[in-house]
């Protein structure tokens, strides 16, 4: 998947987290997020979208994403930054195509993207030739060979009710948008508590073991899911409080505070709060870059 592509499923994602989702809700979201996997034209659908009632709203921002994305020149540095502005601003017009829109109506929707794409076609296809006889001249197009958009679609929404149905609620792996949240989030009290404690060398080398293996499962989770920044934040947190179980890094205050960035990008991020995060971000991320080097004896 190109980057234009990953970042708009992304930002997606990130705006669906902090929505409340019904498993309706959930299958429209997977298939707006297919739709813009399986489009051959991004910036061309995502115009056309916005010629289609229920999905103009949306369409706007997405275009405006867009946009930023193709510019020639983009500034990396802010583009964390930029990714969590325009998730923000997807909360509002995805929860307002949620309310409006099951997946009937979506599916008939994006039905109306694909007749707008056959209809172009064919107009293309006369136009090259004017002086064709009008017999001759296309007047059908049948869809690509992989099939209408309903069809490509279907298997990954009866995917997600099977697993809606058949889900084990405490296997953390099969989270959805509903409890991600919720779940990234218990363990965060916990760490900031242990930070409090390890310099004063007060903790169990157990509890620990124990923080860490989580940290690294709900590292896991986000990246599955496709939220890189958290993951990452959540594998630095694992293997410092694994280097300092082993004894090969020193819980000074350094240490502390860098992992406490970490905690609180996580939570920013996770919540959506409209602060900036710029400084602990950059701090977090420092962090990472300056144990990445130490070897662990013993992994997870």
């Amino acid at each position: 998947m190109d980057l234009i592509k990953q970042y708009i499923v992304q930002s997606i994602s990130v705006a669906a987290n902090n929505l409340r989702l019904s498993t309706e809700k959930i299958e429209v979201v997977a298939l707006l997020r297919d739709a813009i996997v399986i489009s051959e034209n991004v910036e061309y659908d995502i115009k056309e979208m916005k010629k289609i009632t229920e999905l103009s709203t949306l369409a706007i921002r997405l275009n405006e994403i867009y946009s930023y994305l193709a510019q020639p020149q983009i500034d990396f540095l802010k583009f964390s930054e930029k990714f969590k502005e325009h998730s923000q601003f997807l909360i509002k017009d995805l929860s307002h195509l949620l309310e409006i829109v099951g997946p009937p109506e979506f599916k008939k929707a994006l039905g109306k993207l694909t007749g707008s794409k056959v209809e172009k076609e064919i107009a293309d296809r006369n136009h090259d030739d004017p002086n064709k006889d009008k017999d001759e001249r296309v007047i059908e197009v049948p869809l690509k060979e992989k099939g209408n958009i309903e069809d490509i679609l279907k298997p990954e929404t009866d995917l997600l009710k099977e697993k809606l149905i058949l889900e084990d609620d405490k296997d953390t792996e099969d989270l959805l948008f509903q409890n991600y949240e919720s779940e990234i989030l218990k363990p965060i009290k916990s760490i900031d508590k242990i930070l409090k404690q390890l310099s004063k060398n007060e903790i169990e080398p157990e509890a620990i073991l124990k923080l860490a293996k989580i940290m690294n499962k709900n590292g896991e989770i986000s990246n599955k899911i496709g939220f890189e920044i958290i993951a990452n934040m959540h594998k630095i947190i694992s293997k410092s409080l694994l280097l300092i179980r082993a004894r090969e890094l020193m819980p000074g205050k350094e240490v502390v505070e860098s992992i406490r960035a970490c905690l609180i990008v996580i939570v920013a991020v996770v919540k959506g709060k409209e602060v900036d995060i710029t400084n602990y971000l950059n701090r977090a991320e420092e962090f990472g870059n300056s144990i990445q080097s130490i070897k662990l004896k013993e992994t997870l």
